[in-house]
């Protein structure tokens, strides 16, 4: 996560809500999305949308979530063709 805004720099710590992302994780502040930008990113041109709270306390990444499924060999998705009905 990006600790701060693109556009005039406001501090956004990660447990903080009000910052707003693309696809690609350019990040802004609530105020520059809104009235600057028109939640329209500036560098790809995709939308702007809010920005995920990580939990106060957590500084190391967490270990991915591991399907039940057997799925797909390499990711472990489960597609419709490998999914018994």
């Amino acid at each position: 996560m990006r600790p701060g805004c693109e556009c005039c720099d406001k501090n956004l710590p990660a447990d903080c809500a009000g910052a707003f992302i693309c696809s690609f994780e350019c990040t802004f502040c609530e105020s520059c999305s809104r009235s600057v930008l028109k939640f329209v990113c500036p560098n790809c041109g995709g939308d702007l949308v809010s920005r995920s709270v990580r939990p106060s306390g957590i500084t190391r990444r967490i270990e991915p979530y591991k399907s039940m499924h057997p799925g797909h060999k390499l990711c472990g998705a489960t597609t419709i063709e490998n999914t018994e009905r």
